[in-house]
This record gives C-alpha cells, structure tokens and sequence, in this order.
C-alpha cells in the first residue's frame, strides 16, 4: 500500500498542485486536505482493484481524516529527521 501510495502521490500530487494552485493559494492551502483525501479514495480504488486489504468507505469523514493523519505524521517526521535524510 506504501508503494502505491507514493506512486499516487509521486505523480498525481505535482500535476494537481500546479493546476490548482490559485485555489491553494485562494484557501491558504485547505484545498490540500481536499486533495489528499481524493488521494485516499483512488488509491483505495487501486487497492481494490488488486485486491488488497485497504478500503476507505467515503469522503468525508474516512478519507479527509486519513488525509489529516497522513499529514500530521509527515509533518513530524520532517521536523525530527535531520537534513541528510530529507
């Protein structure tokens, strides 16, 4: 699952973000949340389709949710890892 959602996020992210980038910039970046919740659903939709155990039911909560932890936690891991791991 970690490897399909990098791919997804590796590929998708930056095309999205310079697509979108005057409503990142229009809503400060809470279009992120949005997006990244998006995320979470087409790599569930991925993950079904290869049948793998990784399943987000809906939008809003599940998938929003997902996208905060997600984000918070690389939030974390940038603050504590040192620069040669960046």
């Amino acid at each position: 699952m970690a490897i399909i959602f990098g791919l997804v996020n590796g590929v998708l992210r930056p095309v999205i973000k310079f697509v979108g980038c005057a409503f990142y910039l229009l809503t400060l970046g809470l279009v992120a949340l949005v997006v990244n919740g998006l995320l979470f659903l087409l790599v569930s939709w991925i993950a079904s389709q290869l049948d793998l155990p990784f399943h987000v039911d809906k939008f809003w909560p599940t998938a929003v949710l997902g996208a905060i932890i997600v984000g918070l936690v690389s939030w974390i891991m940038n603050a504590v890892l040192p620069d040669q791991w960046k």
